[in-house]
């Protein structure tokens, strides 16, 4: 374990005037994310992960320091490439490992068969065999949101806008592209920008992300989509 690297992870929400001018920054000197679709956009759907008192819920809600949570998704309706990951928080800091899994596999462990976690010697996989067992981890809510990514390389930084976020409501069906589901935001107008970096920010990207008032956020995702449920 002492050889995961953390990144620091900021969230904000911005309006869309403010989301236009930033962009417009981030253009001249960041990269397009060049898996992004021809609008410089892609649909993430996502299927979380808790236990039967929803600790990964309460853990965030609660502010814990030291928190985990597991999810699996994939990109644009794409089911060839899908990842199971592990979003940890430590002290701030986030760290991420993944995995990759099939439909089949995915499949698997919707309809409860989690044999074959155990082959292969996966220690992400065998994580979540052992916490499925144990701590009786289930998938509990899908996810979906638009996203679109910027990337500055020095400092390793990510600069993501996300829009549409919507939840699955009640539903595991999820490789469904007709899922009904309802939007998770407070407010639709808002976009929820994200930034990922590793040691520092280079001043030339606190430049370009300064708008009025701006004020970080505590937002997540799953939290937002458990509300209902």
């Amino acid at each position: 374990m002492s050889q995961l690297k953390f990144r620091h992870e900021t969230k904000h929400f911005i309006t869309y005037s403010d989301y236009l001018a930033i962009r417009n920054r981030l253009d001249i000197i960041a990269e397009r994310d060049p898996y992004a679709r021809e609008n410089n956009t892609y649909f993430i759907r996502s299927l979380y992960f808790d236990n039967y008192n929803d600790k990964a819920l309460h853990e965030k809600l609660d502010g814990i320091n030291n928190r985990e949570k597991f999810r699996i998704r994939y990109y644009n309706g794409d089911t060839s490439i899908i990842h199971l990951e592990k979003k940890s928080k430590i002290n701030g800091l986030c760290n991420k490992l993944s995995k990759s899994l099939t439909k089949e596999q995915v499949e698997k462990i919707l309809q409860g068969d989690l044999s074959f976690m155990l082959e292969g010697n996966n220690p992400l996989l065998i994580d979540l065999y052992t916490k499925m067992k144990n701590q009786l981890l289930r998938p509990r809510v899908i996810v979906d949101y638009v996203r679109e990514p910027f990337i500055y390389r020095p400092g390793n930084i990510r600069i993501t806008f996300d829009t549409k976020i919507r939840s699955g409501l009640y539903s595991n069906d999820f490789f469904n592209v007709e899922l009904p589901s309802i939007n998770a935001q407070d407010s639709c107008d808002s976009i929820l920008m994200e930034v990922k970096y590793d040691e520092f920010i280079p001043e030339v990207i606190v430049m370009c992300l300064q708008v009025n008032e701006r004020s970080a956020s505590a937002f997540s995702k799953y939290a937002a989509a458990r509300r209902f449920g």
